[in-house]
């Protein structure tokens, strides 16, 4: 391996008191490449310490960045099955879950079982986090370097603490009534081993918040792209890191052009360092390194390259080809084997992948040609991604309700957290001014407080369900022809599409509450509310199910890490019998003369040869590289190559 001086290494490549490295980003900005170098290069220079390199991501891919490469010895490799943690939590605890809800609410066992392990379900990510936390805390390793999840999820997974708090304070609440009749009868009350089992679960949050606060022990590195899009998302990232106290010193720009004589190469070189002398404020507090774009992708042997041939940003901006001009370049092809336009009679289109593929630019582009195409209907284009990009793609600000994009084309970013936090809150102030009515007859201080904290104990995910009721409401009223969504990356849309059934099962059980104490908790509007949600989840569950009605177009990179995550999509998409017949191969490298695009594109090629065997029942239809489409006139430039000309049979 090459030495390079440490003032042109990172210091987190450098800093020997770490305990924990995050990695986290946009999808599809090398997250994974990153943590698995950083583990290959940390492990190498310190032979005699353990190092641990873990994915979070549902979506694991780094066994496939590893590629067969045999590592140092004293770094161990785990793709976090953070759902075995869950399951050993619920084996190892459900009596005492079950004997917490026995302890003296008027709900009995059966009620609050039913809620805890619905409930559940999300919580597996949190669990894992845990035990990396226990693994910090006990020093089995040096270092644990994680690979986490794309930017929105990531941020989900921050505010768990927050979510678990809620869910073990409603824990505690049903254990109140228990002690309050104690120190009633007894005139004392002396904690038990379910008291101290409660407050060891609000210790685990508190130590996991505790450790990513700890500046000295934790640091988190963004992954960008010299992409306006990528960029607004990490200024995101960085100002929720901020708010959460994590350290983010330095940040990684990846994937930059070399200097070529290609008009292509320079013209893609030439667009970044636009937007990196353009860099929001968020950046000038941090420490830039960019890494360049590879010819073959970086798997295998290739990750011992990642840190030897960066540099930092301020010394690249002083090179004499820093500034370089944009130059015209001759327009390739934008599609070749264009797929069939959706027919008008479909109601609902998904556009999913790996993170970073392309989903919301193609989307968008679909959406303005479909509208278009059908000037009679009215489309919705519909983000459902927790990390929203559709106003960035669109170049115009999008709302949480529809918001006009021209006629016919209507497009909606909805803050899903907000949403349920509206339920939660309708459904508290119906439940004070029922139970404000009957105070005088029953004591049910305790109960009361059970019954508000109740809805804390609904299913992690159950936010962007009801996005998703939210886009069956836009079907059922007619107010809309077409929805076009932008989904989640692959592992946690895959969980999104399996949550419905999850989510069905909650609210028959809040249902069957209802009716099991309609003379103690008479709340119709709350009762009238999940009656029409069931309702939306049975029209949502049969539309996606009905290919007639329904579709999918999944949307890969020619790169063997989305390749199989691709197929992880198209095998979900069979279990739960969702049409998938397009597959869009994104950001394929044009031909040209350059040698370093050679390169490329005979890597490239060899990924598309192995998805045209996989994947023979479907079209395929590949997309070039472009500069980046910002904006309704290269949009619909786009969309008017992706599918065949003319309008579609409807069948």
């Amino acid at each position: 391996m090459k030495t390079r001086s440490t003032s042109k290494i990172p210091a987190f490549l450098r800093n020997s008191s770490l305990r924990l490295l995050l990695f986290g980003g946009k999808g599809g900005t090398g997250k994974t490449t990153c943590a698995a170098a950083a583990g290959l290069y940390i492990a190498g220079r310190s032979a005699s310490e353990k190092i641990l390199l873990v994915s979070t991501d549902p979506a694991h891919s780094l066994l496939d960045s590893i590629d067969g490469l045999h590592p140092p010895s004293n770094l161990e490799i785990i793709e976090f099955d953070a759902a075995k943690y869950l399951e050993e939590f619920r084996r190892k605890n459900g009596p005492k879950l079950l004997e917490i809800a026995n302890r003296g609410t008027l709900l009995d066992k059966e009620d609050i079982s039913r809620f805890l392990d619905l409930s559940m379900p999300g919580l597996d990510e949190l669990f894992g986090f845990f035990e990396i936390s226990r693994w910090v805390e006990q020093g089995e390793y040096g270092l644990i370097i994680v690979d986490t999840a794309p930017t929105g999820h990531t941020l989900r997974l921050l505010e768990m603490p927050r979510f678990f708090n809620k869910w073990v304070g409603a824990l505690d609440t049903l254990l109140a009534k228990h002690r309050y009749m104690k120190e009633v009868f007894r005139g004392i009350y002396q904690p038990d081993e379910l008291d101290e089992f409660v407050m060891d679960l609000g210790h685990s949050a508190k130590r996991m918040e505790k450790l990513l606060r700890n500046r000295s022990s934790c640091r988190f590195v963004p992954v960008a792209l010299a992409e306006p899009v990528v960029i607004s998302e990490t200024v995101r990232l960085i100002d929720e890191l901020e708010k959460f106290r994590i350290a983010a010193d330095e940040v990684i720009v990846n994937r930059i052009y070399p200097q070529t004589d290609c008009p292509l190469c320079s013209a893609g070189r030439a667009r970044q360092f636009k937007v990196l002398e353009r860099l929001p404020p968020e950046f000038s507090k941090r420490k830039l390194w960019t890494l360049p774009l590879f010819p073959e992708e970086v798997r295998g042997e290739k990750l011992l390259e990642v840190w030897t041939g960066g540099s930092a940003l301020d010394q690249i901006k002083d090179d004499a080809a820093a500034k370089p001009e944009i130059r015209s370049t001759p327009s390739p092809r934008l599609v070749e084997n264009p797929a069939p336009l959706p027919g008008p009679s479909l109601r609902m289109l998904l556009f999913a992948g790996k993170g970073g593929v392309g989903k919301t630019t193609l989307s968008c582009a679909t959406a303005i040609r479909l509208a278009r195409e059908y000037p009679d209907q009215k489309l919705l284009l519909f983000s459902v991604d927790p990390a929203h990009s559709v106003s960035g793609a669109l170049d115009i600000k999008v709302g949480p309700s529809p918001t006009p994009v021209f006629q016919g084309l209507f497009a909606m970013e909805i803050d899903a957290q907000a949403e349920f936090e509206a339920l939660k809150k309708s459904y508290r102030q119906e439940l004070r001014e029922f139970l404000d009515s009957v105070m005088g007859n029953f004591d049910l201080t305790f109960d009361r407080e059970v019954m508000e904290k109740i809805l804390d104990l609904s299913p992690p995910g159950l936010d962007e369900i009801m996005a998703l009721v939210r886009v069956i409401d836009f079907i059922k009223t007619g107010e809309f022809d077409l929805l076009v969504l932008d989904t989640a990356p692959t592992g946690h849309l895959i969980r999104l599409l399996e949550l419905p059934e999850i989510l069905d099962q909650w609210i028959k059980a809040f249902f069957e509450l209802f009716l099991k104490y309609k003379n103690i908790f008479r709340l119709p509007k709350m009762a009238d509310k999940l009656v029409e949600m069931s309702k939306a989840l049975k029209l949502l569950r049969s539309v996606l199910k009905d290919g007639a009605q329904s579709s999918l177009f999944a949307v890969a990179i020619p790169t063997r890490m989305a390749f199989e995550e691709t197929s992880d999509l198209l095998a979900a998409c069979g279990r739960i019998g969702i049409d998938a017949p397009v597959l869009f191969v994104n950001m394929v490298t044009p031909p040209n003369d350059c040698p370093f695009c050679a390169r490329l594109r005979e890597s490239e090629s060899k990924v598309i040869d192995d998805m045209a065997r996989r994947f023979a029942e479907k079209i395929r239809t590949i997309v070039f590289r472009q500069p980046e489409l910002q904006g309704l006139n290269l949009l619909a430039e786009l969309g008017n190559s992706l599918y065949t000309a003319g309008k579609a049979a409807d069948s």
